[in-house]
């Protein structure tokens, strides 16, 4: 199966006007287990003492699960990450020209030292080591084999490559990791950002050309757009590739408005897997074939991520669902009545931009 480490405690926390509080960064990793992240990424230790306590108070849920910390490559952050306990790390290394001109004044000798020095302090200290290849997208394939390959001898476990201002489309992403996991020198991770709404997609690309890790984060919190998204990510895999993945619905559905409501951020109801609106049927067409099968138009029941389906009474219905309101009402209804009042029901719903609810369609059946 794919690994999913999410990264809403770190990347997803970074998104602009979001600030966790420690109780709700411990929700969060508690939640984020039980509804089925495999990995997590939880903060940056280099950032201060209160982040380290509030990566120890993570460390000690005891989740079964491993946690890492983000860091650049430098002593100075794997200190402040090996001073908090934790075993997992990602060390980010800028790897396109053009930040390697902003960060080591286009030194790439100076980068694969200071990579070759922290790494191997950083398994000499029994870590699991990430190399997060900063703006992979935009790097040349032959210096990204080049690193692998310089990582794997150095002992290092992953490569995490980064779309860091997600310029990718899905076919792109498929052939560049193809290329790079043909060498077989280094796990990929994938980390996507949504900058032109692909994040999901370019992720899922990944694991089909090969990746084994994507980076998730809950909603598709994170910088900018965002990244690719926890919800998304899983039940695709679930239903998609049909992975055996148990996933309670409910703490689903309380991981997704914790996140929410810690960072302030509104879920759209026509947002896909979780939005409250996505199992509602309006269309007469597609109401007659839910009520026949309700396999007919939708991938996976609502139940699954913690929803209802709905029939709402609009514009678009039709005589299936004023019957079947009707008939939940208690009244056994007259087809032919039913008929004569689609227009009557049009023009309302039209006029008022509102649904009726199902006690007004019963009192306009008896007045009509």
């Amino acid at each position: 199966m794919a690994i999913i480490n999410d990264t809403t405690l770190r990347d997803g926390e970074q998104a602009p006007y979001v600030a966790f509080n420690t109780q709700e960064k411990i929700n969060i990793a508690q939640l984020l287990y039980e509804s089925g992240a495999d990995e997590l990424e939880v903060g940056i230790p280099a950032m201060g003492q209160k982040e380290q306590d509030d990566l120890k108070e993570i460390l000690a849920l005891n989740l079964p699960i491993r946690i890492m910390s983000w860091n650049r490559t430098t002593m100075s952050d794997l200190e402040a990450s090996l001073e908090t306990g934790i075993k997992a790390v990602d060390l980010s290394v800028p790897v396109s020209k053009t930040l390697i001109d902003v960060k080591f004044g286009g030194d790439k000798d100076k980068l694969f030292q200071n990579l070759e020095n922290v790494v191997k302090v950083a398994k000499q200290e029994g870590l699991f080591v990430c190399i997060g290849g900063e703006d992979s997208s935009r790097a040349d394939n032959e210096f990204l084999k080049e690193l692998m390959s310089f990582g794997a001898s150095l002992g290092a476990d992953r490569f995490r490559y980064c779309d860091t201002i997600g310029i990718l489309t899905p076919n792109q992403t498929y052939e560049n990791i193809s290329y790079l996991a043909s060498d077989n020198t280094l796990d990929i991770e994938m980390h996507t950002h949504n900058d032109f709404g692909m994040a999901t997609a370019n992720s899922i690309a990944g694991i089909e050309a090969g990746a084994v890790s994507a980076n998730t984060t809950v909603i598709g919190l994170g910088e900018r757009a965002g990244n690719a998204s926890f919800e998304q990510v899983l039940m695709s895999l679930k239903h998609q590739f049909k992975e055996d993945r148990d996933i309670d619905a409910s703490k689903l559905h309380e991981l997704v408005r914790s996140v929410s409501r810690a960072a302030n951020k509104p879920i759209s109801s026509s947002r896909p897997i979780v939005g409250a609106n996505i199992f509602s049927h309006e269309s007469g067409i597609h109401v007659n074939g839910m009520i026949k099968n309700s396999a007919s138009y939708e991938a996976f029941e609502p139940e699954g991520v913690g929803l209802q389906r709905y029939f709402p009474i609009g514009k678009h219905s039709g005589t299936s669902t004023l019957l079947y309101h009707l008939n939940a009402s208690g009244i056994k209804p007259i087809t032919q009545k039913v008929q004569n009042m689609l227009p009557i029901v049009r023009e309302i719903v039209t006029n008022r931009k509102k649904v009726l609810n199902p006690q007004e369609l019963k009192e306009l059946y008896l007045c009509s």
